[in-house]
């Protein structure tokens, strides 16, 4: 899917002052989009704001050294943002990835774009600079600026390189190509460390986040047949393990590493009373995209989320009940 950068170039070149921002639950690649696109456009001598509707989770930030990005409420308000003259959403396309910056989004009267890789998205009222085959936005931002003749720094790099490592699984998952190597290896060329990445991403947990993976892994229920596997957690399990929300993140993962399991989910209760549902999958088993969209959510066909206002239980049971019936 080729995207019209010569465009993107136009209206970065026609305006001044931008703000970036990305979905809630921030991972890495939507962390490292918004660093590196905001270091491409003070390159070219922009005016860049970046402003997320959650915080930074402690465990990811290490990828902003400089605490560029702000939370929005947090020292930062939707009028501070009225000078804005674009804004460009990072790897989502929805509104309810959002979160409290949706009603920033949608009261903005400047130009926006949406820079992304789902295949899932609403209408935001933006420009779009997508495509749904990239393994991750952050490969998108590299393009973005070699598009715009900036070549990349290591204050690019290193928020790339985790963008697109993450994405990807480390490099093991089925969206990754002979591009993505050729992506990366340029990013280790202006200065990304990938084993200091990592050391940062997966060697540096806490007890509690230890603690809260056993109770997680502990729960794991393998259906007849081993292709499905879950596992929850509930509210209680934080207070109880000193463990934060974030530090749930890629444990799912661990639940599809079970030989012979096709779809792994994890149900998270979240401090609203909503549950917080992932999704992945292998070998075609499921498209998650489809069935988390059933539920409000979105994703890529392997890896996928969605957020259900209901008790856990009703909600795994609605979700494992329209994946039961997905995987005939």
């Amino acid at each position: 899917m080729s995207i019209p950068w010569s465009r993107f170039a136009e209206i970065v070149r026609t305006h001044q002052r931008f703000l970036l921002v990305s979905h809630i639950r921030p991972d890495c690649d939507a962390l490292g989009s918004e660093l590196g696109m905001a270091a491409v456009l003070r390159s070219l001598g922009k005016d860049v704001k970046i402003v997320n509707g959650q915080e930074t989770p402690p465990n990811l930030a290490f990828i902003d050294p400089h605490r560029q990005i702000a939370c929005l409420g947090q020292g930062v308000q939707a009028a501070d943002l009225a000078d804005r003259e674009v804004l460009i959403v990072l790897d989502t396309s929805a509104w309810a990835q959002l979160g409290p910056m949706a009603d920033v989004v949608k009261n903005f009267s400047g130009k926006k774009v949406v820079v992304d890789h789902h295949v899932s998205e609403d209408d935001l009222g933006s420009e779009l600079f997508k495509d749904t085959k990239a393994e991750a936005t952050g490969r998108l931002v590299v393009e973005a600026a070699a598009a715009l003749g900036v070549p990349l720094t290591a204050e690019m790099a290193t928020p790339l390189f985790a963008a697109v490592a993450t994405d990807t699984g480390w490099f093991r998952f089925s969206s990754v190509t002979a591009t993505t190597f050729r992506i990366a290896a340029q990013l280790v060329e202006a200065g990304a460390r990938p084993a200091a990445i990592f050391n940062a991403l997966y060697e540096q947990d806490t007890l509690a986040r230890m603690r809260l993976r056993g109770v997680i892994l502990a729960r794991i229920v393998a259906e007849p047949g081993g292709r499905l596997a879950y596992t929850y957690v509930r509210q209680d399990d934080f207070a109880q393990t000193g463990a934060l929300l974030s530090d749930t993140e890629d444990v799912v993962n661990s639940v599809l590493a079970i030989a012979g399991t096709e779809v792994a989910l994890i149900f998270v209760e979240q401090p609203s009373g909503a549950v917080k549902v992932s999704f992945r999958s292998r070998n075609g088993a499921l498209d998650c995209r489809a069935v988390a969209e059933q539920f409000g959510g979105g994703g890529h066909k392997e890896a996928a989320g969605a957020s259900l206002s209901m008790p856990l239980e009703q909600a795994r049971q609605l979700v494992l009940d329209a994946v039961r019936a997905a995987m005939r």
